[in-house]
């Protein structure tokens, strides 16, 4: 199984927290060869609507369009570019980077760097380093031409190409969370294809997930959903140092992780999981005590409240430029959230 070509094109594209324009054009391309409608709005999210054929329940599937990223904060006398972080960084895995740019007069490539091993004390070579103790380097001889060529806000992805490796897992920066995304245009597309639901079937593909849930809150408002299912991704258990019994065993290849937990809606999680044996689909059980860290947690508290699930893929290396993911643990989360979009049937009630 090859990368499918509109996820690759999602990998990369560049679109960090509250400047996805980029992938969010790509996403609604890509709906449109299957949606009866397709939409954006001011916040930078988008939807694709595939309408039902009785009157069932409002199925919204929720994929977040955004990922982590740099921002500029300072441009220093000698032309080296300070930066802060977009979402959530473990700054190991930036030393020795290359990124990309987004300015007003198109991208700019540099370097992430601090000085070189050799000039390190003895004390700086244990210490881990820290966002402040690194710089990007443009190239440029001077500041006047660093400041020529970039503006304080300007924001940047780590230059990484999806790349695929043995046995259909792809590493790449962004499967956080484009994979989400891709899941629910996928599975609204095989609604579309395989006979419709009696619901209409509503994906989102929203914005700045990894910073204020904004786009998860405003969708979920205008929408109005009676029942959502947030994809994301979430921690494999099958690389070393990974702890069970805090969390919950889900290997790549195990197929989609369901949720259980206080802000996810039990019959919600119920149909799930009766989705996924009945059409002998493979997946894994995860038991959350307090919020999800996902989108879920703002859509469940929309209006006067939306039954919510969660439905997440294994990802080794999270917030890192070579985030792993499996394609068969993929294809199985659609075709699960495709068949429980079919089972709501417009007698199913969701109250408590």
């Amino acid at each position: 199984m090859a990368i499918p070509k509109f996820l690759e094109q999602l990998l990369t594209a560049r679109g960090p927290s509250g400047h996805e324009t980029g992938p969010a054009g790509v996403w609604r391309e890509a709906c449109a060869a299957f949606a009866d409608e397709v939409g954006g709005d001011l916040v930078g999210s988008s939807f694709a609507r595939v309408r039902g054929t009785a009157d069932g329940p409002t199925l919204a599937i929720v994929g977040h369009i955004d990922e982590i990223g740099l921002h500029v904060s300072h441009i220093d006398d000698d032309g080296y570019v300070r930066f802060g972080q977009v979402g959530g960084w473990d700054p190991i895995v930036l030393v020795g980077q290359r990124v990309t740019l987004s300015t007003r007069n198109g991208p700019v490539s540099g370097v992430i760097a601090r000085k070189p091993i050799h000039l390190l004390e003895d004390e700086e070579r244990k210490k881990v380093p820290e966002l402040k103790d690194l710089h990007i380097d443009v190239g440029a001889k001077s500041a006047e031409e660093t400041r020529e060529l970039v503006r304080i806000g300007d924001v940047a992805v780590i230059d990484a190409e999806p790349r695929q490796l043995r046995h259909e897992r792809v590493i790449a920066r962004a499967l956080d969370n484009r994979v989400g995304c891709y899941v629910a245009a996928e599975a609204a597309r095989l609604v579309a294809e395989g006979g419709r639901a009696p619901g209409d079937v509503l994906a989102l593909a929203v914005a700045q997930e990894e910073t204020t849930f904004a786009g998860s809150r405003t969708s979920a408002f205008v929408h109005e959903p009676d029942v959502a299912v947030v994809v994301d991704l979430t921690f494999a258990t099958d690389q070393p140092g990974v702890q069970l019994g805090p969390i919950t065993k889900h290997d790549l290849d195990s197929g989609p992780v369901v949720a259980r937990g206080t802000t996810l809606h039990p019959l919600v999680f119920e149909q799930l999981y009766e989705a996924g044996e009945g059409e002998d689909i493979p997946f894994t059980v995860e038991s959350l005590g307090r919020g999800t860290g996902t989108d879920a947690d703002a859509i469940h508290l929309s209006r006067a409240g939306v039954p919510t699930g969660l439905v997440s893929v294994p990802c080794r290396y999270m917030h890192s430029p070579v985030e792993l993911v499996s394609l068969n643990d993929i294809e199985a989360a659609a075709r699960l959230i495709a068949a429980f979009a079919r089972r709501l049937d417009p007698s199913i009630s969701f109250q408590r």
